[in-house]
């Protein structure tokens, strides 16, 4: 399935959107690595929604938003973002980074999602170990850290990436630095704000997550009332790369489609 492009002005700057598939709207919130392209996990998803998956401002080919800070800025362009849409009561999906930015948005909006899926989502501090700091590593390193399998690396970015790809994960690296680096990663405003989101929702880790700890897909289970956990046998912190067919059916499941 081709995705069509687009580009959408919020708070002074363009958001590129990608957007395919008919039904029900699905959002999908991108890894601070940043958005690979339209993979396999998108389209399992577009047989049964009409998925956008959207470059946060300052990745991609997304304009950088030169004043934006913090996480919680990037959540509010969001919102504001489906409110334009009309894309309220949307499924969220949120993956890695994406996860928080998801959480945050369902904590100052309890009808932004009609549900939320959290996919090795940051923002919540560890009890134990930590989130693995990217800017303690190179770029390769920190991605490939990310998977289980090798193979699955090669696959989506070829053993040796190419310069583009290499410059773009700079780039993205650098936004990243930004808005989510003191403290890295994580909130410490959210265990408690976290505890207001009413949102149903559906918390996902990979079994073998190098970069964010199963404690904090834990405490995401433990924070929202009524919220699931699901642990994907295999995958690393990349699962929508590595077992896109076991987490698009999850997310399938979960929001109640057929």
């Amino acid at each position: 399935m081709t995705p069509t492009e687009s580009f959408a002005d919020v708070a002074g700057g363009k958001i590129h959107i990608l957007k395919a598939g008919s039904g029900r709207p699905l959002l999908v919130l991108h890894h601070e690595i940043g958005n690979p392209g339209w993979i396999p996990f998108y389209d399992d998803l577009a047989r049964d929604f009409t998925v956008y998956v959207p470059s946060h401002p300052g990745y991609g080919k997304s304009e950088r938003p030169e004043w934006m800070r913090s996480v919680r800025d990037l959540a509010i362009v969001y919102n504001w973002l489906l409110h334009d849409l009309k894309l309220d009561g949307a499924l969220g999906v949120g993956l890695g980074f994406g996860g928080w930015i998801a959480a945050e948005m369902a904590m100052m909006s309890h009808h932004v999602f009609s549900r939320m899926v959290l996919v090795g989502a940051m923002g919540l501090q560890p009890r134990s170990s930590e989130i693995m700091d990217q800017f303690l590593i190179d770029s390769i390193t920190y991605v490939r850290s990310g998977f289980a399998d090798e193979h699955s690396y090669a696959e989506l970015y070829t053993k040796e990436p190419s310069l583009d790809q290499l410059e773009q994960w700079e780039i993205n690296r650098e936004m990243t630095s930004r808005i989510a680096y003191k403290p890295y990663m994580f909130d410490q405003q959210m265990p408690q704000l976290i505890r207001g989101v009413s949102t149903p929702t559906l918390v996902v880790c990979g079994s073998k997550d190098q970069i964010v700890p199963m404690v904090c897909a834990e405490l995401y289970r433990e924070a929202i009332a009524g919220a699931r956990l699901e642990t994907i046998a295999g995958a690393g912190h990349y699962v929508e790369a590595e077992k896109p067919a076991e987490l698009a059916k999850l997310v399938r499941d979960f929001a109640g489609a057929h």
